[in-house]
Parts: structure tokens; sequence; C-alpha cells
């Protein structure tokens, strides 16, 4: 009798505790949901996913095993008809060239390359390779391996000529998130992709460039990535580390092809489109080096020639989200002047972690000689999302929305270009906004603004 009352009082007290257990689950739940609901501003309808982890990326076992095999790889745009492919080995003394054909295992070309490395207080990087491979047949498929050793790769070139398809996103980052978006990416039939800053989130922990490295190389390796630096490439810890070391020796990107001085800015061409990526962390005010050289390539721009004039860095200009509000305005108050005076079409920008598109603007004010102004800080980085907006919303911002997502610039032909952008939803991209956008040189913007163009550059 005894031991049937300790047992019934046993199977009482566990019960108790489960039934404590469940109630403090469902409390969690409904807290969840309560907290989800209420920071679901943007569009009601919509529930928003929760963040997600870092991503752990496994080294595979022939990267272990052959220290001279190419990791990492990634390509991108070097002037007329050449792709720079860049990798990385253990093995320091493994050779920089790479060799290239249009048929699998047949190569019939081979450039040599160039190598660097670099050191970051206890780190120190592999052998980083850089070769410039062409010239190359334009919408062509080729094969080519790296260093003679590992496996083929095999990239696309972009067309001569319109259509051309851009995918773009920034602050990517390598979490859960980011793997969506880039199985998104992955999806569309795009020719380059735009990344406006923050690539790894490494900030200072070198191995994250390396993980960054291996999780974008299956899309990296098969069609161009432009890039330009955002906060979190600075990397900057006094007297012991220079600015954007990692960044820099990375990732490599046209700007001797384009006459810069700096890999922080540069620019390049691409099937009738003109593309500048400017630096929001080097010197912008109208007596450095960036806006010398940003008034020199606009004068260069032939919109005959190149229709659409697109311009991307990483601080948002148009911004009406509460997080890093007036951020962008001494550079906006620098430079927007001289992108007005040359008719820029469309302005894409991170930082922000959230979804956002203007009206045609400039000076604050609708303009419809303006620009168009993105911002797209919403590729899976850490640091979660940017929920806050000011309210009223600005007469000039047109959507917003704080979701991870991707975008897609789809350039049909000289005069008219259709935006698109897809809302990660629980791993499906959903089109949450899109638009048909005309150039501003089949508007009669450019010819207005000739005379304007003419005296802005020309003023010393």
């Amino acid at each position: 009798m005894i031991e049937r009352k300790i047992e019934a009082e046993v199977h009482c007290c566990l019960s108790q505790v489960v039934t404590v257990a469940v109630i403090m689950e469902l409390k969690q739940q409904l807290l969840l949901l309560i907290l989800t609901l209420l920071f679901a501003t943007a569009t009601p309808q919509y529930v928003r996913p929760l963040p997600r982890k870092t991503l752990t990326i496994p080294w595979d076992s022939i990267s272990k095993a052959h220290s001279s095999y190419p990791q990492q790889v990634h390509i991108s745009l070097a002037g007329d008809k050449h792709m720079r492919v860049t990798w990385i080995t253990d093995d320091k003394h493994s050779p920089s060239y790479v060799e290239y054909g249009t048929l699998p295992g047949r190569y019939d070309s081979i450039a040599e390359g160039e190598c660097t490395s670099y050191n970051y207080l206890l780190y120190s990087s592999g052998k980083i390779h850089h070769a410039v491979i062409g010239p190359l047949e334009d919408n062509t498929v080729y094969f080519y391996r790296c260093g003679g050793k590992g496996p083929e790769f095999e990239l696309k070139t972009p067309p001569a000529q319109f259509p051309i398809t851009f995918a773009v996103a920034g602050d990517l980052g390598q979490t859960g998130w980011t793997k969506s978006t880039l199985a998104h990416i992955d999806q569309c039939k795009y020719d380059v992709y735009l990344l406006p800053g923050d690539l790894s989130y490494a900030d200072c922990m070198q191995h994250l460039w390396d993980n960054f490295g291996k999780l974008v190389e299956p899309l990296a390796s098969t069609r161009p990535w432009m890039v330009t630096e955002g906060n979190h490439e600075e990397e900057n810890i006094l007297l012991l580390t220079d600015e954007f070391v990692s960044y820099n020796s990375r990732w490599k990107m046209p700007y001797e092809e384009s006459g810069s001085t700096s890999n922080l800015y540069y620019s390049f061409e691409v099937a009738g489109v003109h593309v500048i990526m400017l630096g929001s962390y080097a010197d912008y005010d109208v007596y450095s080096e960036q806006y010398r050289w940003l008034k020199e390539d606009l004068s260069k721009v032939d919109r005959k020639r190149t229709p659409w004039l697109l311009v991307l860095f990483h601080v948002p200009w148009y911004n009406s989200n509460k997080a890093h509000q007036g951020a962008g305005d001494d550079m906006m108050a620098a430079m927007e002047p001289l992108l007005y005076a040359a008719s820029v079409d469309l302005v894409i920008a991170g930082h922000v972690h959230a979804y956002e598109r203007s009206k045609r603007v400039y000076n604050g004010r609708l303009d419809p000689c303006g620009a168009v102004h993105i911002t797209i800080g919403d590729g899976g980085n850490r640091e979660g999302l940017a929920h806050k907006y000011i309210n009223p919303q600005p007469k000039w911002s047109e959507f917003r929305e704080a979701s991870f997502g991707h975008g897609e610039l789809k350039i049909v032909n000289s005069t008219h270009t259709f935006w698109s952008w897809h809302r990660n939803d629980d791993d499906e991209p959903v089109k949450a906004d899109d638009i048909w956008i005309t150039s501003l040189a089949s508007s009669g913007c450019v010819d207005q603004k000739t005379h304007e163009l003419r005296s802005t550059l020309l003023t010393p």
C-alpha cells in the first residue's frame, strides 16, 4: 500500500511538472506571436520569420588533403571582354595561372596572374591569386581551371547588348537567411551580381572571410560579382592593422581599368550600362581624389553607347528608416549635384537592414529628372532587420518593408527596365515590389541638362 501511495504521488508530481512545462511553452509561443505581430508594421498580412544563426561552413576533404587546390573561387569583370578570376590556396608555392576554353576539359588559352597575401594580428591568409582572362566572347560559357589543379569551374560572360539582368542584394553576411537569399538569386537568370557593401561580416575574425568565400563560391565562380565596401569591411584596429586590408586583398575590382587609384571606388561598362561603384568610406568631399575621379568618369560617359547610368555605394542618401538616419548626408551634399547633372537613372545602397524604393528625387524633393533611390541592405546579415520607420512616410518614399530579400534589375532595352524586389518568405522568393523605369536618356532629361553637366564637370 505504501509503495502504491508513493507511486501515485510521484505520478501526480510528474503530471504537474509536465503541465507547468506545457503552460510555460504555450506562454513563450504566445509572447513570441505577440512580438512578431507588433513588429510587422510594413505589410500587415505578412508575419515576418525569425532571425537565423550564423552558418558553420565545413571544409571538404579535398581542400584539407590538397593544399594546392583552389578555394573560394570568384570572378569579376576586368575591362572590356575580360574577367578576373580570384582564388586562394593554402600552399604558398602554388602557381598563379588560369587555363580556359569553351569546351569542358579542353583549354586552348592560358593567362598568367599575380598573387598576394596578408597578415592580420595572429592570422595569416593563404596565397591569394588574381588572373585576368580574355578577350572573351560575349554571352558565352567558358570552362576553366585554376593553377593547373583541382576541379573544373564554369562561367558565363554577360551579353554585349540588351537585355541584361543584374541580381542585387547588400549586407549579405553568412546566416541561414544568407543561404536562402543566395538560393533565390541562383534561381533567377542573372548576368551580373551587384553588392553595395558589407560582404562577410567577418568584423576582424579573419576565418570568417574564408567561410564567406566558401559559401558564395557556387555562385561567385559562375557569374561576375561586382562589389563595393561597407563599414564591416573596414576592420581597422588603431596602430595594429590597415583599413580594408582583407577586403582589398581578397576582392580586387577593376579600379585600375577604370582610372581609379583605389579599390574602394571604380566603374565598369556592360551591355549598354555604365555602372559606378562609389566608396562611402573613402574621402568624398569636393577636394578628395574620389570626387575628382567621379567627375572625370562622368565626363567620359556616352549615353548613346550606354544609355543607362547606375551608381552604387553603401550608405543610403534617402532613408526613411530610423536606422542610420543622416549617415549619408555629408556624401550626399558633396556628390548628389554631380549625379543629378549627369542624369543618373538609379542609385542603389545598403547599410540599412531593410528595403526601400523612392520615386525620382533630387535635393529632398520630387524631381522627374532625379534618380530612383533603392536601399537593399537585406541580404541576410546576422544583426537582424531594421523594423522602425519614420511616420508619416516622406513623399519621395514609394515602398518600404523590413524583410530579407534580393532585387532583380532587368534592363530590357535602351528606354525601359523592370525592377522587382523579392522577399524571403519561409524560404520561398515572393515578389513584393516591382516597377517599370524609363531611362532619363529617353525622357529628355539628359538633353535638358547637357549645359548643366558640362558646367558642373568643368568647374575646378
